[in-house]
């Protein structure tokens, strides 16, 4: 294992109704709730075999029980006012922790795979930063050597502005822009995708 390597993952407590609420509305809150499982299952398993420390951040509390085997995920807390502080202070806790090259991904990648993350830690051997880009304008991944708290302040999260003005803060930095994904929000971003069909053809 590459000890100075972090994989922070930021997920949601999977509870009925507070979870993708947009998709809940086309096809209602327990298949929205099935389909935010379905994604986590999936990050579960291509996290797993990704040779670095991995920790997992609770939007709200740690969940006893979940399906993250303890023995190769720590669990923690996010804290924060807003997206960008929760991802800052995570991000800060990993360095001050000891380790020198953190990725922070989300939970809402289908497309997302091991090599694509594996790819983003070589890269950042390379490249101050990295960056992975999704369809939506946000972003799915984000990568650092070092904490720039910058490019978590003044965003408007969940809105198609988010990785303009990130790539704004990171302009004429060392930075690796990776392969754009779709980001799994609204009913349009599943419902051509072959492995959504089992919720939808119900």
């Amino acid at each position: 294992m590459v000890e100075k390597n972090l994989l922070l993952i930021f997920a949601k407590n999977p509870v009925i109704g507070k979870v993708k609420t947009r998709i809940a509305k086309h096809l209602g809150k327990k298949k929205a709730l099935d389909i935010y499982n379905f994604l986590l299952d999936h990050l579960v398993e291509i996290t797993t075999p990704v040779d670095v420390v991995k920790q997992v951040y609770y939007s709200e509390e740690i969940q006893k029980n979940d399906i993250w085997d303890n023995s190769k995920y720590a669990k923690r807390s996010q804290e924060g006012i807003d997206l960008g502080e929760r991802m800052c202070n995570a991000i800060k806790n990993g360095f001050n922790e000891g380790f020198g090259n953190i990725i922070l991904i989300g939970s809402d990648i289908y497309d997302l795979n091991k090599d694509i993350i594996e790819n983003a830690f070589q890269e950042l051997e390379n490249h101050d930063y990295v960056l992975g880009p999704a369809q939506d304008g946000g972003y799915y991944l984000i990568g650092m050597k070092s904490l720039n708290s910058e490019v978590f302040k003044n965003k408007k999260w969940g809105t198609s502005n988010v990785l303009k003005d990130t790539l704004n803060d990171l302009k004429g930095k060392d930075l690796k822009i990776l392969e754009t994904l779709n980001d799994v929000d609204v009913f349009d971003d599943i419902k051509d995708h072959p492995a959504f069909q089992k919720f939808i053809n119900l």
